[in-house]
């Protein structure tokens, strides 16, 4: 079958609050995000594997907060009194970072504001080189999300095909369902996977194509 050309075109990724699917597995994430006023301290950690669903939430309580969104990889003073760090566990040994982190976390605090930092894994398995920072970290309260439930899983795979304006049949979403892996991560793959294949194969999302591309990603 001849191929035409495809390219990454990024999708537009809904982050509004009624787009962020809740279940058992992401629940207790969400409502200790959205209660600033009881976190310890002012500072919150929302860990969760990668494309739990954390920037998602994070852009939940911006819009809530008018909270500034950093990410840690290109760390600033932020003027605002609420601020999310993204991501922080991606600076662990880079010294200037981390020195900038420490002071936002001083900055931010010491004026009575909030700080939202998110990452995978829990602070204290993030080797975080600065000590000061290290013990700041490791003393924030922790809310996790864990790997998706069946619920939820369904629901990543909806939006992120969404995302992509496509929309396949409940046939092929039960299938991916029944036959994926147990992840966050999985499914992002799958569904970047199927629309980059659909285009390049000029494939209609179907089973077919969806057993096709759990083939390929298995091996």
């Amino acid at each position: 079958m001849p191929q035409q050309l495809s390219f990454d075109l990024p999708s537009r990724t809904a982050l509004g609050r009624d787009d962020f699917f809740i279940s058992e597995a992401n629940a207790l994430a969400v409502a200790q995000v959205e209660q600033d006023d009881l976190w310890p301290n002012g500072k919150l950690v929302l860990s969760g594997p990668k494309g739990a669903g954390k920037t998602h939430l994070s852009h939940v309580w911006a819009s809530q907060s008018g909270a500034k969104i950093i990410d840690a990889a290109s760390l600033e003073m932020p003027e605002e009194n609420a601020v999310v760090v993204e991501d922080v566990h991606t600076i662990a040994g880079h010294r200037d970072a981390e020195e900038m982190l420490f002071h936002i976390h001083n900055a931010v605090l010491g004026r009575g504001g909030r700080l939202l930092f998110t990452g995978i894994g829990a602070p204290n398995h993030w080797p975080i080189a600065l000590a000061d920072l290290a013990s700041r970290l490791q003393g924030t309260a922790l809310v996790q999300i864990d790997e998706p439930d069946d619920m939820l899983l369904m629901a990543v795979l909806v939006k992120g095909f969404a995302d992509r304006q496509l929309q396949p049949t409940p046939a092929v979403l039960t299938y991916l369902l029944r036959h994926s892996e147990r992840s966050f991560a999985h499914a992002h793959q799958i569904v970047a996977a199927m629309d980059k294949r659909a285009l390049s194969e000029r494939r209609t999302i179907n089973r077919d194509l969806a057993r096709d591309v759990l083939a390929d990603l298995a091996h």
